[in-house]
């Protein structure tokens, strides 16, 4: 059994990542599949920490349900319980001075800018606290219940009793949390102009009354706040997903990364082209069965195809023209180098018009 098994964080079967995206509405949430993965997440957390050197390895993390369930203090079960489900939640566990420390990562992924987010963050970490203290109490009635039928008694195995506090809170002064950390990574294009702090969303400025108080901050990921040195650290396909984001208004600085990142651009997952694409309203056409994508190339035929576009609309504006001038229909035709039946039909004449 591993340490944190049978207090609350048993593993759970890992969310197939791979699963393909069958139709447009459900790619619409790509971006949190996109984060499920263990390097994936794993890396987020290191980018936002350690940004020199990597120091949560995959084989380090566990996938843990991500469902928030915490029965509020003294309920009796009369109350029905707080719910909440996470995008993303992954156990990590190192060795660190010679013993094992754990810590909770959670991701939640914002398409939108959220104005609320350091209240649900903080909501989702207290809820994971108050569950932890709850697998305690469990645990540890559990524990009196078998000493009990099996007439034990706490000093026989060098157990204890707990004192009135331990028993009333269920919580003993040995036992101890394990911390959890929500990250927020933004898939938008535009700043984050949201809160990042509980006092950012409180019109408070009286110095004493904010020292009485407790700040949570949002720990942000977003492309735009991202210099592209930090975007590169990144070893999954998620650096494409940022870097593309970031440049998608920027037309010349986009094809200046689709330049120096050709060989990756040429080869970016169909479930990320699929995030770029839903976030970005880029236009990148492929086929959804496609595995990897040739985004480079999409970009392409799709510029290609707007120029061509471009010079369609010219065109049929300059036969207007010309007609009001009163240029007849066949010079109209050579001129804009279109069939005259073409351009008759763009002036909506009968055909034996010239």
């Amino acid at each position: 059994m591993k340490p944190w098994q049978g207090r609350g964080f048993e593993e759970t079967p890992a969310i197939n990542p791979c699963r393909k995206v069958v139709d447009a509405d459900e790619s619409r949430y790509g971006y949190k599949r996109l984060c499920k993965r263990c390097r994936r997440v794993c890396r987020h957390f290191q980018l936002l920490y350690i940004r020199r050197r990597q120091v949560i390895l995959p084989e380090q993390l566990t996938e843990r349900d991500s469902t928030k369930i915490a029965l509020p203090y003294g309920a009796d079960g009369a109350v029905v319980p707080v719910q909440k489900f996470r995008d993303v939640q992954k156990l990590y566990a190192a060795m660190t001075d010679g013993k094992m420390e754990y810590v909770l990562y959670g991701a939640e992924n914002q398409a939108e800018i959220h104005y609320a987010m350091a209240v649900k963050n903080n909501l989702y970490d207290a809820l994971e606290y108050a569950g932890q203290v709850e697998e305690a109490a469990k645990s540890h009635r559990k524990e009196m219940k078998r000493k009990k039928e099996q007439g034990e008694t706490s000093a026989e195995k060098g157990g204890k009793t707990p004192n009135a506090g331990e028993f009333l809170s269920g919580f003993w002064a040995g036992d101890r949390l394990i911390p959890s950390i929500t990250v927020t990574i933004f898939f938008g294009s535009e700043e984050w102009d949201g809160p990042l702090s509980l006092f950012d969303m409180m019109d408070v400025s009286d110095p004493d009354v904010l020292a009485c108080m407790d700040n949570y901050h949002v720990r942000l990921i977003a492309p735009v706040l991202m210099q592209d040195a930090e975007i590169m650290k990144f070893q999954s396909s998620l650096r494409e997903v940022m870097l593309f984001i970031k440049y998608s208004k920027d037309k010349e600085n986009l094809s200046r990364v689709l330049a120096a990142n050709e060989k990756r651009f040429r080869e970016v997952e169909r479930r990320a082209a699929d995030v770029i694409e839903v976030i970005t309203n880029s236009g990148i056409k492929y086929d959804k069965d496609d595995e990897v994508v040739d985004v480079c190339q999409a970009i392409q035929e799709m510029r290609t195809e707007s120029e061509s576009q471009g010079r369609l609309m010219q065109a049929k504006e300059d036969a207007r023209n010309f007609y009001k001038l009163g240029v007849d229909v066949e010079k109209i035709a050579r001129g804009v180098g279109y069939a005259v039946e073409t351009v008759t039909e763009w002036l909506g004449l009968s055909g034996d018009v010239k």
